[in-house]
C-alpha cells in the first residue's frame, strides 16, 4: 500500500510539474511572439479625404473589377460582388448593376476595364450616369503561412474618383485575417476566408463614407 501511494504521489508531482513547466515555456514565448508578430506586421494603408468634397453627394456609383495581385484568379469578383452587394445594403449609394456597367464600358472603349484612365472614367461617368467611379486593388486574398502556423488574409485598397473633375476624393485600405499569436502558438486555420472579406468591406465602407 505505501508503495502504492508513493507511485501515485510520483505521479501527481509529474503531473504538476509538467504543468508548471508549460506555462513557464509559454511565459516565455508569449512576448517573442508578441514582438515577432508586431515586427512581421504590414502598417495599416493610411486613410485619404479630400476635405473639400462632400461624400453624400456622391449617390450612385460605378464598382469597377478589382486589379487581382494575389494568387486567387477569383478574388477580384468575389471581392467586387460583396462589396456591391454590402453599399446596396448600405443604402447611401446606389451601385449600377454589373452587366450594364459591362455593356457602357464596351461603348466607351475603355482599354483597361481594371484601371481606366482619369479622361476614361470621367467619359463611362457621364455615359452611365453615376456620381462616381470606384476602383480597387486586392494586395492579398487567401491562405497565408508562416511556418506551421496558417489562416486567410484580406488585404485591400480602395479608391472613389468623382466624375466631374476625374479626381480620387477618397483613398482607404483595410488588412483583416493573417496569422496571429492563437495560430502562432497552437496553429489552426483562423477565421473563414467569407468572414474576413465581409470585415475587410465593412471598414472599407466605413472609412470611404462616414
Amino acid at each position: 500500500m505505501t508503495t502504492m501511494i508513493a507511485l501515485m504521489d510520483t505521479d501527481e508531482l509529474n503531473r504538476k510539474q509538467g504543468g508548471r513547466a508549460r506555462n513557464i515555456l509559454f511565459r516565455i514565448l508569449l512576448p517573442v511572439v508578441l514582438v515577432s508578430a508586431g515586427a512581421c506586421a504590414s502598417p495599416q494603408p493610411e486613410t485619404y479625404r479630400d476635405p473639400k468634397m462632400d461624400i453624400g453627394a456622391i449617390y450612385t456609383v460605378a464598382v469597377m473589377p478589382f486589379v487581382n495581385l494575389s494568387r486567387d484568379q477569383l478574388a477580384s469578383d468575389r471581392v467586387r460582388d460583396v462589396l456591391t452587394t454590402m453599399l446596396l445594403a448600405d443604402g447611401r449609394m446606389y451601385v449600377v448593376p454589373a452587366g450594364e456597367l459591362q455593356r457602357q464600358v464596351s461603348l466607351a472603349g475603355i482599354g483597361n476595364f481594371y484601371a481606366p484612365t482619369t479622361e476614361e472614367m470621367i467619359k463611362l461617368g457621364k455615359m452611365v450616369k453615376v456620381q462616381g467611379v470606384i476602383t480597387g486593388v486586392i494586395r492579398e486574398y487567401g491562405e497565408v503561412r508562416s511556418g506551421q502556423a496558417m489562416a486567410n488574409v484580406i488585404s485591400l485598397s480602395v479608391q472613389l474618383t468623382e466624375v466631374d473633375t476625374g479626381k480620387v476624393v477618397s483613398s482607404v485600405g483595410s488588412t483583416k485575417g493573417g496569422i496571429g499569436i492563437v495560430e502562432r502558438l497552437f496553429g489552426g486555420g483562423g477565421e473563414p476566408m467569407n468572414d474576413i472579406t465581409i470585415k475587410a468591406l465593412k471598414d472599407v465602407i466605413k472609412k470611404l463614407l462616414d
